[in-house]
């Protein structure tokens, strides 16, 4: 939604609000990425840094931050099944 605001102390605010908020609720606030973009300036393609490039950045910090869980392979395939339908 950064496309929606023009003022960037705002920006700076709001990052610094949710940041407090985030470490008010035993989260590591200081240490979470916070990524600013716009998906429909990317999905227009009406600005590459605030849209597409943003969105790289967003994927790219996913996989910095979030580790990927370890797969036992000796183990049999599980496979939920959410829904049925007959």
């Amino acid at each position: 939604k950064v496309d929606q605001v023009d003022d960037a102390e705002l920006l700076e605010l709001v990052e610094l609000e949710v940041r407090e908020l985030l470490t008010k609720n035993e989260f590591p606030g200081d240490d979470i990425p916070i990524i600013k973009g716009s998906a429909l300036a990317a999905l227009e393609d009406s600005d590459k840094k605030i849209g597409e490039d943003s969105i790289r950045e967003l994927m790219a910090a996913v996989d910095d931050y979030i580790p990927t869980p370890v797969r036992p392979l000796d183990k049999p395939f599980l496979m939920p099944i959410e829904d049925v339908f007959s």
